[in-house]
C-alpha cells in the first residue's frame, strides 16, 4: 500500500510532466496542498521534498515551490530523420545520471571554490587526475604542463593566435581538415598552407619540403580518426612526423579528439615519440561526455606554457569551476573509463555496419573507404553530380548529410565529397540511410547520362 506522500507526489508529478503546471509556475502552498489532498502538513512537505530531489521543482525561501521541469521536445519528428551530419554525441548514450551525481558531489566538496575565479591553467587536483588519465594513452606529463581549457576549440584558437619560440608565423594544415581550426586561422588572418591528406596518410617528403622551405610555426594534424576522412596515421608515420618536427624546429599541434575511441591499445599518439618538446597534445572530452560542459585538456612543452597561460587567461580568465570539479570526480571514481568503453563499443559496431552496408549498396562509382573506428567517413562523389542537388534531394527524403567543402582552405583543390557521421544513428537507420543515398546517387547519374544522350538535330 502506498504512503500518502507518494500519492501526493505522483499526482503533482503527473501535472508537471503533462505541463498542467507549467515551467516557472508556482505550486500550491503547503497549507493549500494539505487541503487539496486531505493530508497532513508533514505529508505535503515530504512530497515536495521528493520532487525537489528529482529536480522537478525548487524552493524559494519565504515564497514557496516552483516548477523547473522543461518539457522535452517531441522526438517523433527526430525519429523520422536519418542524421548523417551531426558531430554531437548520441543523447541515448550520454551519462546524465552518473554526471549528475558528480555535479552534486562537486558542489558539496568544492562549494568554497566554485563561485570565484580559479587558476587559468585549471584546478591543480584536476590536472593531477588528468596526469594519471593521460598516462594510460602514453602521454606522460606533470600537472605543470597540463592546462584545462573550455573545449578543444578554445585551445586551437589560442595556439593559432599566440607567438611560438621558433619565431615563425605560418601554419600548415592537412587538407581536408577540421572546420573549426580553419575558421580560427581565417578569422585571425594567419598565413595558412595546406598539404593533402588521404586515407593512406600524407606525402612525408612533401611535409619535409614544407618544414624546410616555409616559415612554419606549427603543423596542425588529426592523426587518429581524422575529421572528415576517418583515417588514422600508422605508427611509422607518427614517428617520422615527430622526427621531422625536431629536425626543422616546427611544432606539432596534435588534435586527438577521439583518443578514447581507438580499439587498438598500442596506437600511441605522436606525442609519445616527441624527444625535443615540439608536440602540443590536445584532448577533448566532448565526444565521450556532455559537450555542453566545454572541457578539454592541453599538454604543452614548458617552452610554450607561460605564453599559452597568458593568452588563455586573456580570453576567459578561468575555465568553469563546477565542470572542472565534476570531471575530476568522474575521472577518479572510474566512471569515465567505464562509460568510454561502452561508447567505444557502440560506435565501433556502427562503423562496421556502415562499412558493410556501403559495400553492398553503393554503386561502383562511389569511392567510400571507411576506417576501423571513430565516427566519421568521407564519401567521394563523382564530379558530374552537383553536391547541392544531392544534399537537397536527400534532405527531401529526411536524410541529413553535410558537404566537406568547408573542410578545405579557399585556395586548395576540393574533392566532391560528403562527410558521413554515425554518431546519431543506429544499425537500422544506417542501412536505410545508405540505401537512400545509393538510390539518389544512381538517379542523379542516370539523369546526367540521359541528358548527354539527348541530341537536337537542326534542320
Amino acid at each position: 500500500m502506498e504512503n500518502k506522500y507518494e500519492v501526493v507526489k505522483a499526482l503533482l508529478k503527473e501535472q508537471l510532466l503533462s505541463s498542467a503546471i507549467k515551467p516557472g509556475e508556482k505550486l500550491p502552498s503547503i497549507r493549500a496542498a494539505t487541503e487539496l489532498w486531505s493530508c497532513s502538513k508533514n505529508t505535503a512537505i515530504r512530497a515536495y521534498q521528493e520532487l525537489e530531489k528529482e529536480h522537478l521543482i525548487y524552493s524559494v525561501p519565504k515564497s514557496g515551490y516552483y516548477a523547473v521541469l522543461r518539457t522535452s521536445p517531441s522526438k517523433q519528428t527526430a525519429a523520422d530523420w536519418i542524421d548523417f551530419s551531426s558531430a554531437s554525441p548520441d543523447a541515448d548514450v550520454m551519462p546524465y545520471k552518473d554526471f549528475q551525481h558528480c555535479l552534486n558531489r562537486a558542489i558539496e566538496l568544492y562549494e568554497d571554490h566554485l563561485f570565484s575565479y580559479s587558476d587559468p591553467q585549471g584546478f591543480f587536483t584536476l590536472r593531477r587526475a588528468l596526469e594519471g588519465h593521460l598516462a594510460n594513452s602514453q602521454i606522460f606529463a606533470p600537472p605543470s604542463q597540463i592546462c584545462v581549457v573550455s573545449g578543444a576549440q578554445q585551445a586551437l584558437h589560442v595556439l593559432a593566435s599566440m607567438p611560438f619560440p621558433n619565431g615563425k608565423a605560418a601554419v600548415l594544415v592537412e587538407q581536408p581538415s577540421f572546420q573549426g581550426m580553419l575558421r580560427s586561422l581565417d578569422l585571425l588572418g594567419v598565413t595558412t598552407l595546406g598539404i593533402e591528406r588521404t586515407m593512406d596518410g600524407i606525402d612525408l617528403d612533401e611535409l619535409e619540403r614544407h618544414f624546410r622551405n616555409n616559415h612554419i610555426k606549427f603543423f596542425y594534424t588529426v592523426p587518429r580518426f581524422h575529421n572528415p576522412l576517418g583515417a588514422s596515421y600508422t605508427q611509422e608515420q607518427k614517428m617520422r612526423i615527430a622526427k621531422l618536427a625536431e629536425k626543422y624546429d616546427v611544432y606539432i599541434v596534435e588534435d586527438d579528439y577521439l583518443a578514447d575511441m581507438d580499439p587498438d591499445e598500442k596506437a600511441d599518439p605522436i606525442y609519445s615519440y616527441d624527444q625535443a618538446g615540439k608536440v602540443v597534445y590536445v584532448k577533448s572530452f566532448s565526444k565521450i561526455m556532455l559537450p555542453g560542459l566545454r572541457l578539454a585538456s592541453v599538454v604543452l612543452p614548458t617552452s610554450l606554457m607561460e605564453t599559452f597561460r597568458l593568452f588563455k587567461a586573456s580570453s576567459d580568465s578561468s575555465t568553469a569551476a563546477l565542470s572542472q570539479a565534476a570531471l575530476e570526480l568522474y575521472l577518479n571514481c572510474g566512471m569515465y573509463d567505464h562509460h568510454a568503453s561502452l561508447v567505444r563499443d557502440r560506435y565501433r559496431l556502427r562503423m562496421q555496419q556502415l562499412a558493410e552496408c556501403s559495400k553492398h549498396l553503393l554503386p561502383p562509382q562511389i569511392d567510400f573507404r571507411i576506417g576501423v573506428g571513430g565516427i566519421f567517413a568521407r564519401m567521394s562523389i563523382p564530379e558530374e553530380i552537383d553536391l547541392h542537388d544531392l544534399i537537397t534531394s536527400l534532405y527531401q527524403q529526411q536524410v541529413r548529410v553535410t558537404s566537406t567543402e568547408h573542410n578545405y582552405l579557399r585556395t586548395f583543390r576540393r574533392e566532391n565529397g560528403l562527410r558521413i557521421s554515425i554518431i546519431q544513428t543506429d544499425s537500422a537507420k544506417i542501412e536505410k540511410g545508405i540505401q537512400i543515398v545509393a538510390n539518389t546517387i544512381e538517379g542523379l547519374l542516370e539523369q546526367k547520362h540521359t541528358s548527354r544522350l539527348q541530341v537536337i538535330d537542326w534542320i
